[in-house]
């Protein structure tokens, strides 16, 4: 874990070649103006064949209850995940973090998935960056039971659809774990990111407008690696 330097800005470029080598920044608080890089000992992946999808998120997920889309509205998702939560109280989402996100969302580089209920309402969702064949989840939210993990199954469906090799999810929570995510050492790490993002995968292997069903989403999951 490492400061910023004085003088040092970090652009976007800047971002994309510290994922690149397995780093990504975080800040103190929404209050905090400086960034840290963080390399962990440890590192938190989702194995896109070995997603846990218990009976009843498979229920949530093949009743199509929530509508998921991607890309639709950057600053929306990353407001939501910057809020405070009984589990959460204090964020690390601060002026920079968005900003610099916002810019990789313009670029091409930053993605997020979004659940809606029946209303429209915006109620689950994630984003993160992509480099070649990986991607890395940054921060998710809901309002509704279920919505994050229903954005997440969908992503992760999209991941191995589109030849994606690696969901990384930087640290490994007891929630995160119920769904599949597992530790694996910062070496082990590095040689799976190198691998990934020297190779192509399609995030659009879905077009932007195709509303994925949920049974399709199942299907994705459960085939053999």
């Amino acid at each position: 874990m490492s400061s910023e330097s004085a003088g040092h800005t970090i652009t976007p470029q800047v971002l994309l070649r510290a994922y690149s080598i397995g780093m990504f920044p975080m800040a103190e608080g929404a209050d905090d103006p400086t960034l840290f890089w963080v390399d962990p000992e440890l590192r938190g992946i989702f194995p896109l064949d070995r997603m846990i999808v218990s009976r009843t998120l498979a229920r949530t997920i093949r009743s199509d209850r929530y509508e998921v889309r991607v890309d639709v509205d950057f600053d929306a998702v990353i407001d939501a995940c910057a809020e405070a939560a009984p589990d959460r109280p204090n964020t690390w989402i601060n002026k920079r973090i968005r900003r610099l996100y916002r810019d990789l969302f313009d670029f091409g580089f930053v993605h997020t998935v979004e659940a809606f209920d029946e209303s429209g309402a915006r109620v689950g969702g994630l984003y993160g960056v992509k480099i070649g064949a990986a991607f890395f989840g940054e921060s998710m939210f809901h309002r509704a039971t279920d919505a994050s993990k229903v954005a997440l199954m969908h992503l992760a469906a999209r991941l191995r659809a589109g030849g994606f090799h690696l969901l990384d999810t930087q640290f490994v929570t007891p929630h995160l774990a119920t769904l599949g995510a597992i530790e694996v050492p910062r070496d082990t790490y590095h040689v799976m990111l190198d691998a990934a993002i020297r190779r192509n995968a399609d995030f659009y292997v879905w077009p932007k407008d195709l509303r994925v069903e949920g049974e399709r989403v199942l299907k994705i999951l459960t085939l053999p690696d």
